[in-house]
């Protein structure tokens, strides 16, 4: 099971960046992709802020731009190792 959400859309190179600091940190199936462009609610609320990580269990957001140890702080919050 997924343990964050990484909000992005094709094409966006920042977005490729965040995914490739989130797998330094966690299992690519920890990782869920949501592309914003196929929700018009997700378009609206993260159209000038992708890439964004959010913690499943939490609800909190990372937002760009941000380091790996920031992602690292986000998924130990709960207590995801």
């Amino acid at each position: 099971m997924a343990k964050v959400v990484l909000y992005h859309t094709d094409g966006c190179h920042l977005c490729e960046q965040a995914y490739a600091l989130a797998v330094n940190v966690l299992a690519t199936n920890d990782i869920h992709h949501q592309d914003i462009v196929e929700d018009e609610k997700l378009m609206t609320q993260f159209q000038t802020s992708i890439p964004v990580i959010k913690n499943i269990k939490t609800g909190k957001l990372l937002n760009w731009p941000f380091t790996q140890q920031q992602i690292e702080e986000l998924i130990k919050e709960d207590g995801f190792n």
